[in-house]
């Protein structure tokens, strides 16, 4: 979790620090923030219970920008190593930018193209594992993209609510499964790739349920005690370990 670049190991690692109540955003020329887990299921989980957090644009963002500021989110999943199955779900996260009217190929960050990375992430160096493309042999990415049903998120925003954001991309992406012509069926194809397991939990829920609800029901809120932060941040970085409420 940072600003750097993201460490993928075969060996989980626990966080080193704790995890802080507000995560401020620059604005422009800034590498993108960063989360790993060991899943997209764990990813979700552990954002989904962390109610006390929140991502909001710094003091200078927000004196530079007058107007809502949005969460441009880019998914990647990258393999631990080259003779290992395992795939890290790492997220990463900028504030949205223009596009210049004169960029070279400027139309390419405009169609919602979800192999392309958004204009804010070619502002600063772009990170290892999103430089060799959306379908590289050792990571891919899925860059999620502004519809009318789904805009990008407006800052500040509880990691509660990017997760319910995040399990609504990945509904909207199985909803697509079935038309070829639509990139947006990528990101449901690499975790039901990567993580079949996963496929358990909220598609189980029942359909009447609101996402808000079949979320909380997939990472067991209100059924047991909540754990402190640092437990939380352990499960990011550890495989995860089935139990009563996650199957």
């Amino acid at each position: 979790m940072g600003f750097g670049i993201p460490t993928v190991s075969t060996v989980p690692r626990p966080f080193p620090g704790v995890i802080p109540n507000v995560i401020a955003l620059p604005y422009g020329r800034c590498p993108p923030f960063h989360m790993k887990a060991p899943s997209w299921r764990s990813l979700l989980k552990l954002m989904a219970r962390l109610s006390g957090t929140r991502m909001e644009p710094t003091m200078e963002a927000m004196a530079v920008v007058k107007t809502e500021m949005k969460l441009r989110i880019v998914v990647s999943f990258v393999k631990v190593h080259h003779a290992a199955s395992e795939w890290d779900t790492v997220l990463y996260m900028t504030i949205d930018h223009p596009v210049p009217p004169n960029a070279p190929t400027g139309w390419k960050y405009r169609n919602g193209d979800t192999n392309s990375l958004p204009w804010s992430y070619t502002l600063s160096q772009i990170p290892p594992f999103l430089r060799d493309g959306a379908d590289a042999p050792m990571s891919k990415f899925y860059t999620i993209p502004c519809t009318n049903e789904m805009p990008h998120p407006t800052l500040p925003i509880s990691f509660p609510n990017l997760a319910t954001y995040l399990a609504s991309a990945l509904e909207n992406s199985r909803d697509a499964m079935h038309d070829s012509s639509s990139s947006v069926r990528r990101l449901a194809k690499c975790v039901d790739q990567f993580y079949p397991n996963d496929r358990m939990g909220l598609d189980d829920a029942p359909e009447r349920a609101g996402m808000r609800q079949r979320l909380k029901n997939f990472v067991g809120i209100g059924s047991k005690p909540q754990r402190d932060r640092n437990a939380e941040m352990y499960e990011l970085v550890t495989p995860f370990v089935p139990d009563e409420y996650g199957r």
